[in-house]
């Protein structure tokens, strides 16, 4: 009889003690991921705010100098800064509504949409930069080389900073960093073709690496675009391969 009661203390306070551990534990991890998203959300802000003066300043500049490849340039990046103020505000929202009583969702899943819309938007991205350079590739204008080339380095520096900024541990990422990350690697992208293709323009007047520079810039995005598409995708309809082959499971 005694010893069944010193059984059933101890069978007590191990469940006592496992419904204590467990809670702590995720509460942890859930720290330890909310603590994460600020610092991306902190950081998204910040490449914001650059891109879009950034933005401004290329697409100004691209039409005073008849440059397709600072135009596109700045016609790319202004679409990143919609793409990146919609990772941004999935951030926000997954803060503002995660702890919320009335209201609940998958954070996953919310960032994992905004990686996939994000993504969307870069690829009809690169489809209207192929055309209009095509178009360029047929009736090219004169373009201000010095000037252009100029503000093309302005651009670049600004993706660097940028990537430096988004730039994660792949363990603490998540679709909708890794979107804004790859949004900046293409402005990026953009902004090298283009110092380069002015530059040798410039010294041997040619007009036509101008929109070739648009056009490879939009076949490189165009596989980034896919990747994300597929990576996002697969999280938001809950893809999962099977380890186990239906025959031998009993």
């Amino acid at each position: 009889m005694h010893d069944h009661k010193h059984n059933s203390s101890e069978n007590h306070d191990h469940t006592h003690e496992h419904d204590y551990e467990h809670p702590h534990t995720h509460k942890h991890d859930h720290n330890h991921n909310h603590d994460h998203s600020l610092i991306h959300e902190s950081k998204t802000r910040l490449v914001v705010i650059l891109t879009s003066a950034t933005m401004v300043l290329e697409i100004t500049f691209g039409y005073w100098t008849n440059s397709m490849a600072l135009l596109a340039d700045g016609y790319h990046m202004s679409s990143h800064v919609l793409a990146l103020g919609l990772s941004w505000a999935a951030y926000v929202l997954a803060r503002k509504y995660s702890n919320s009583d009335k209201c609940t969702f998958k954070r996953d899943k919310l960032l994992a949409l905004s990686g996939f819309s994000s993504a969307i938007i870069l690829q009809i991205i690169a489809v209207v930069m192929a055309i209009e350079s095509f178009q360029r590739l047929i009736d090219p204008l004169p373009i201000k080389f010095s000037e252009a080339i100029f503000v093309a380095i302005i651009g670049l520096v600004v993706n660097v900073l940028s990537a430096v900024f988004l730039h994660h541990d792949h363990a603490h990422s998540d679709h909708n960093i890794r979107s804004a990350y790859l949004h900046v690697l293409a402005d990026g992208l953009t902004s090298v073709t283009a110092i380069i293709a002015l530059t040798v323009g410039m010294y041997y007047d040619l007009y036509s690496l101008d929109a070739i520079s648009g056009i490879i810039s939009s076949a490189v995005i165009t596989r980034w675009a896919i990747q994300l598409i597929i990576g996002s995708g697969k999280t938001l309809i809950e893809f999962k391969r099977k380890t186990t082959h239906p025959e031998h499971e009993e």
